[in-house]
């Protein structure tokens, strides 16, 4: 295997887990408290504009893992992740300590390695940008 079919397939398994862990973040939150409590929930935690916050978040983590792991809008999508991790270690698993937030932390900089590692090959953005590019080009 070529190193660029190997770094295509590891940043596939990447996006797969990495997208995952945040659609599975999302729907708990979702399923345990529904959008109402998440809201009271950040709205307890200090979260600013709790009743924004917490649709969005949720809103964020599923459709924006769904995102990571097809590898659409990698740049936005990730940026925007990371910065609801900075949120997560700020509000919420920072005050509890390091240990709280090293899941947090490891999300933030694997969402912020997939914005800017172009995803892959076998990415919906490198793939629209090839096909884009062929058209261009006939």
């Amino acid at each position: 295997m070529k190193l660029d079919q190997a770094r295509s397939v590891s940043l596939l398994l990447a996006r797969i887990a990495i997208g995952t862990i945040f659609i599975v973040h999302g729907l708990e939150k979702l399923n345990e408290r529904g959008v109402g409590g998440t809201i009271d929930y950040f709205d307890s935690l200090g979260i600013p504009l709790a009743v924004i916050a917490g649709p969005a978040v949720l809103l964020l983590e599923v459709a924006g893992g769904a995102a990571i792991i097809l590898g659409a809008g990698l740049p936005l999508v990730g940026v925007m992740l990371a910065i609801d991790m900075m949120g997560a270690i700020f509000f919420v698993q920072g005050p509890k300590g390091w240990k709280a937030s090293e899941l947090c932390l490891s999300l933030l900089v694997a969402a912020l390695v997939l914005a800017f590692s172009g995803g892959g090959a076998l990415a919906v953005d490198k793939l629209w940008m090839n096909r884009k590019r062929t058209t261009a080009t006939s």
